[in-house]
């Protein structure tokens, strides 16, 4: 499972045209994030939510350091670093329950699938907010 993450960050890189000398770089940086997504939802019996926003805070800082440190758009990293973490199983789950007329659990897929979208996105904002403080603070 954890190298499926790994191929799938690296196949989005693709997709995305992510240079190839940081390809394999960001597909470490989506299989972290897959990791600590299982860990604190396996191991700890965390929420999906919590744990993907978590995972999207990982994944957005160190994207962070990584575009620093290699001197390109942290997006590279980042972008595909998240794709793991996508709730398109629940979003089909959700669809397939409109369709069957299983209202009810269709709208606890979609509102999950929701709140989960919603984590990527706070923790990729968050990431970038404590990035920009500590960057100014230290100019």
């Amino acid at each position: 499972m954890v190298y499926a993450s790994l191929i799938a960050t690296m196949a989005f890189g693709i997709i995305f045209n992510v240079p190839k000398r940081v390809l394999f770089t960001g597909g470490i940086v989506g299989m972290f994030g897959w990791l600590l997504f299982i860990w604190l939802s396996k191991s700890y019996n965390y929420d999906a939510v919590f744990a993907t926003l978590a995972a999207a805070f990982v994944v957005a800082s160190i994207s962070q350091i990584l575009a620093r440190y290699l001197k390109m758009p942290a997006t590279i990293f980042s972008i595909a670093g998240i794709i793991p973490l996508v709730p398109g199983g629940l979003a089909y789950d959700a669809m397939k329950h409109f369709v069957t007329d299983d209202y009810a659990l269709a709208m606890e897929y979609a509102i999950k699938t929701l709140f989960i979208s919603g984590s990527i996105a706070f923790g990729l904002i968050f990431s970038g907010i404590i990035s920009q403080t500590l960057k100014r603070k230290v100019q």
